[in-house]
């Protein structure tokens, strides 16, 4: 397991999947945003931040999901929650 704040990658559609199973208690907390002006979503229970992913997508597919989590870079980003 990584330490928090680490960087770690992770390839490939079905291991992403199988990570994102483990958040998928937080998915209701989930919202569309931009996140510095790319697509993303935050995650924010109980109104406090906790994730912020960003979309990078290539000919409609989505080719990179950056995921920050760590509190001090949460701080830095610029974030506008969208309407559902």
């Amino acid at each position: 397991m990584s330490p928090p704040g680490a960087l770690r990658e992770v390839r490939g559609a079905r291991n992403w999947a199988k990570g994102a199973l483990a958040f998928s208690r937080a998915a209701r907390f989930a919202r569309p945003a931009l996140v510095n002006g790319a697509v993303g979503v935050v995650m924010a229970p109980r109104g406090r931040l906790f994730r912020a992913l960003s979309f990078t997508i290539t000919r409609g597919k989505i080719v990179q999901i950056d995921v920050v989590a760590d509190p001090e870079r949460l701080r830095q980003l610029d974030l506008a929650v969208l309407n559902d």
